[in-house]
């Protein structure tokens, strides 16, 4: 189990906790007392952490390396997926995952970034970067999903669309604005969850639904802490004062109006009890997209298109003839 800075009077704990079971093992001892009496120290002590988690807390755990991914919730939601590939115009972009699944006799399309469980896959997923052709083949999915009728999951955790230059040759900026536009229009229901990092542009170009959700220990911002600190103090070393300014927690994006609503997560996070996370989330879900295909189809779009008209404040002004 890894364990983040501030989780270290746990990592304490647990390593009292093992051994002495290592020692009950080995002495054939009955140390059940003292387990229970641990286990119980060690879950008040955890909550007291979680209960007054900072934004910059949050952000770590978004990226904590046992955090679940999109393949993990897809295999363990779905009864049956089969992944599609390519976008029909350049080639297949492993960082975005796709295909049609089955979730209790509901087809649906999910979409999501997937960033890779080893330094291995991370590379060979491109760190959950996309390419301009990751989008497009995830806006080729949905396509297809409203060809049959079938609601569009998209599952977001990304630091950011690949700032590469060769991305940005092959029309980034382009791949994503079609997205928004085209989901803006998608005649299914569009369900977006937040499940990690939600950053930048990156994370939009599959984000734009009629219910958008996010995961409590999860962020959702224009622009990551490291890089807002940069832009501002020209280093890192203000990255924590960048995520309080930021507002990029759940809780700040749901006052905010920018998501629908929080999916808790088990005590300690996502990655503590992954399969029980998964089982949380299928609920979210099967809720969600029986409340949705209610909606007649001009009306999920008409008020997918107010949701995102009345984000934000502005003023406008009459201008005067001179």
């Amino acid at each position: 189990m890894v364990f983040l800075e501030f989780e270290k009077p746990l990592e304490v704990l647990y390593e009292k906790l093992e051994k002495i079971k290592q020692v009950g093992a080995d002495g054939e001892i009955d140390v059940t007392d003292m387990v229970v009496n641990l286990e119980k120290r060690i879950a008040k002590r955890q909550k007291e952490i979680f209960t007054n988690l900072t934004p910059w807390q949050r952000v770590q755990l978004s990226r904590h390396p046992d955090r679940p991914y999109t393949l993990f919730y897809i295999n363990h939601i779905c009864k049956k997926f089969t992944e599609l590939h390519g976008d029909r115009k350049f080639k297949d972009d492993k960082a975005m995952v796709g295909g049609i699944g089955s979730i209790d006799g509901q087809t649906v399309v999910i979409i999501g970034q997937q960033k890779g469980t080893d330094t291995k896959m991370r590379q060979f997923r491109n760190f959950g970067m996309a390419n301009p052709e990751g989008y497009r083949k995830a806006l080729r999915l949905m396509k297809l999903a409203e060809r049959f009728g079938f609601p569009v999951i998209t599952l977001i955790d990304t630091p950011g669309a690949f700032p590469g230059i060769e991305a940005e040759e092959r029309g980034q900026a382009e791949a994503i604005a079609r997205n928004l536009f085209e989901m803006a229009q998608l005649k299914v229901p569009i369900l977006s969850y937040v499940i990690g990092e939600g950053a930048s542009g990156g994370a939009i170009g599959i984000g734009l639904g009629d219910r958008v959700f996010m995961l409590e220990n999860t962020w959702y911002s224009v622009i990551s802490p490291e890089n807002c600190s940069t832009i501002l103090w020209r280093n890192w070393d203000h990255k924590i004062d960048a995520a309080d300014a930021l507002k990029l927690t759940a809780n700040d994006m749901f006052k905010t109006g920018i998501v629908d609503g929080i999916v808790k997560e088990p005590m300690g996070g996502a990655h503590t009890k992954p399969e029980e996370m998964c089982k949380m989330l299928k609920r979210h879900i099967k809720k969600q997209l029986n409340e949705l295909m209610e909606i007649p189809t001009e009306q999920l779009i008409e008020q997918r298109i107010d949701k995102y008209a009345n984000i934000g404040v502005y003023e406008q002004l009459e201008t005067k003839e001179l």
